[in-house]
């Protein structure tokens, strides 16, 4: 598995056991300490997108809620809440992740840790969001 894959599931994991204690992704980071050995070396990547969606959550939940046909965020599944979250990060904010990773990393992550029907999902909110990305004000 390559290192940004692995620091996306780290990251994966710091953002929905901070969404369900409802605590901040800082205060999870903090409790868990740094990983040891293999894992140190996708840490930085995992940091910035804990940051990141920490920094932009409330503008990532405005266009997930825009834009999720038929769906309100209280709707959704909190694993696909999060794995969107991720990818709208990596798609709106982080430069030097390629569109196309940005998408299939957020359906692989769905894949791997929710329903047969969030992979569907998430690929079809967050390829409206790469449509939309040249007029989005961010």
């Amino acid at each position: 598995m390559a290192a940004r894959t692995k620091a996306r599931r780290y990251a994966f994991e710091i953002l929905f056991e901070a969404d369900q204690r409802n605590a901040s992704p800082a205060e999870v980071l903090l409790r868990r300490g740094k990983p040891q050995g293999e894992e140190l070396a996708e840490y930085p990547h995992a940091v910035r997108i804990i940051q990141g969606v920490d920094e932009h959550r409330e503008r990532i939940d405005e266009l997930l809620a825009t834009y999720a046909v038929g769906w309100t965020l209280d709707r959704m599944p909190a694993v696909d809440l999060i794995v969107l979250r991720i990818g709208a990060f990596e798609l709106l904010w982080a430069d030097d992740v390629p569109d196309g990773v940005a998408l299939s990393e957020a359906v692989a992550l769905a894949t791997d840790f929710s329903t047969e029907e969030s992979p569907k999902f998430v690929n079809g909110l967050l390829s409206r969001l790469q449509e939309l990305k040249p007029s989005l004000s961010l």
